[in-house]
This record gives structure tokens, C-alpha cells and sequence, in this order.
């Protein structure tokens, strides 16, 4: 029997199976094991050796949709953050991250986002194909995760982490803090995004939204709708909330609105 007969026989086949029951799995929208698994010139041996060093070397990402168009979810199946999130609205915030840096050099990134576990993509406009853009992401992922790189150079540390209840809070801004951490950011983290609190001054919540949130066309539903009912139906003393941005990120995106207009008129 020849070596491309072994790999492909009934024995063959159930020696496969039980050493690694995991592939006869169904799996849905997740990254497909490298071809050459099923090439015949390896050989039953080579073949089990390349399917178990690629097991370990493989991640199962998941993509999930979000409620911005634009913005897709990667779930790696393992943990990204180990504390708060990152944000990376631009290429020029992106210093910090080697994974963030290697992200916006595929076309179509207009930001990159780290959640505990997982990361959002957005995407330019809709002209960008995920169908073209998530191979590489997917490649990129793996690889870095499986280098062991630091995903946050930790000199150049600057991740936001929501900020708890303190002692000098009262007893207004403490609830607030709370209700944030416990019941809104881990909804909005679902979507792929996040929401800090960065402030309580004469009634108004001040919130800073990131990730797939921050460019949502239906943030200001969200907001007024979902966040801003739930604060004031526990708190009275909230009259309103604020949608607040980095001063770096309102110029960033001036300047990006400004090179679409123009690419526009040419």
C-alpha cells in the first residue's frame, strides 16, 4: 500500500481520531487547519506530527459582529487583557502594542481595540472587504500570540483602566462607578467596545467610549437610551451624561474626515 493509501485508510483514519478527536468536531466561522494536513507525499507518521505540532501552534478565532457596521469582533479563545482595556483610535497611538502596530499596516484599519478577551477591528468604510481583510488579521493574530510577545510594551504602558470607587468619592459618584463596572461595561464589552467613566460635575456623567462604541452610528442611542435611563432611574442626582474625547482624538479625526473629503473631490 502506498504512503498516500496509508494516510487516507479506514485504520489510518481512526488512529487520527482518537489521538485527536478535536478535528472531527463541527466548527462554524473559524479558522480552517493548514492544507497540509491532507497532502498524501507526508506519510501517516509526518502527517500525525504536523497535525499535532500545528495543533499547539494554532489559535480557533471566532469573529463576532457588532452593532457598528464597521467593526468586527476577534475572539482568540484566550485571554487578551489581563487588566482594563487599550484603545488604539490611530497608528500613531499604536507605539505601545506590537500586535496594534502590526494590525494597522493591513489596508482598511482605522482602529484597533483590546478587550480581556477579545479584539475589535474597525474598518475604514464599507468599500474595505472583511472577506479580504480577515485572513490577515487572522495571521497576524496567531503569530503574535504564538511569539509570546508582550502585547503592551510595559514602558510605554499608558492602558485605561475604568476607574473603581475610592475613598475620597461620595456616596453619588461611588454608586455611579459602580453600576458602570458591574452593569453597563460588561454589556457594551459584549458589543466590542468600552465605556469609562472620567468624571460627575453638576449633574452630568462624563463617559468615554472606545473600541467598535466610539464610531458607532448608534452610540447617541446607547447612551441616551440605555446608559443615561439606567443611571437616573438608580440615581436621581444624575441630570444628564456627556460623551467626552482625548483632545488627540478629536484632532485625529478632523484630519481623517479632511483626507476623505479630499479623496472624495478627486
Amino acid at each position: 500500500m502506498s504512503a498516500s493509501r496509508a494516510l487516507l485508510g479506514v485504520g489510518s483514519k481512526r488512529i487520527i481520531r482518537s489521538l485527536f478527536p478535536i478535528v472531527r468536531a463541527p466548527v462554524r466561522n473559524l479558522v480552517a487547519f493548514p492544507s497540509h494536513f491532507t497532502q498524501p507525499k507526508l506519510g501517516l507518521l509526518r502527517g500525525i506530527q504536523a497535525l499535532r505540532t500545528t495543533i499547539v501552534r494554532t489559535m480557533f478565532i471566532q469573529t463576532q459582529d457588532t452593532p457598528n457596521p464597521n467593526s468586527l469582533k476577534f475572539l482568540p479563545g484566550r485571554q487578551v487583557m489581563e487588566q482594563g482595556t487599550a484603545d488604539f483610535p490611530t497608528i500613531e497611538k499604536a507605539g505601545r502594542s506590537p500586535l496594534a502596530r502590526l494590525l494597522f499596516k493591513i489596508e482598511g484599519v482605522k482602529s484597533v481595540f483590546f478587550g480581556p478577551d477579545f479584539i475589535t477591528i474597525t474598518r475604514i468604510d464599507e468599500d474595505c472587504d472583511w472577506k479580504v481583510m480577515k485572513p490577515e488579521i487572522y495571521a497576524i493574530i496567531m503569530d503574535f500570540f504564538a511569539s509570546n510577545l508582550p502585547l503592551i510594551n510595559e514602558e510605554k504602558d499608558k492602558t485605561e483602566v475604568a476607574a473603581g470607587a475610592e475613598e475620597e468619592d461620595d456616596d453619588t459618584v461611588a454608586m455611579i462607578k459602580e453600576l458602570i463596572e458591574t452593569r453597563i461595561r460588561p454589556t457594551v464589552q459584549e458589543d466590542g467596545g468600552d465605556i469609562i467613566y472620567k468624571g460627575f460635575v453638576d449633574g452630568i456623567v462624563k463617559l468615554k467610549l472606545q473600541g467598535s462604541c466610539s464610531t458607532c452610528p448608534s452610540s447617541v442611542v446607547t447612551l441616551k437610551s440605555g446608559v443615561q435611563n439606567m443611571l437616573q432611574f438608580y440615581i436621581p442626582e444624575v441630570m444628564g451624561i456627556e460623551e467626552v474625547k482625548d483632545e488627540l482624538d478629536d484632532l485625529a479625526q478632523t484630519e481623517f474626515e479632511n483626507l476623505e473629503k479630499k479623496l472624495g473631490e478627486t
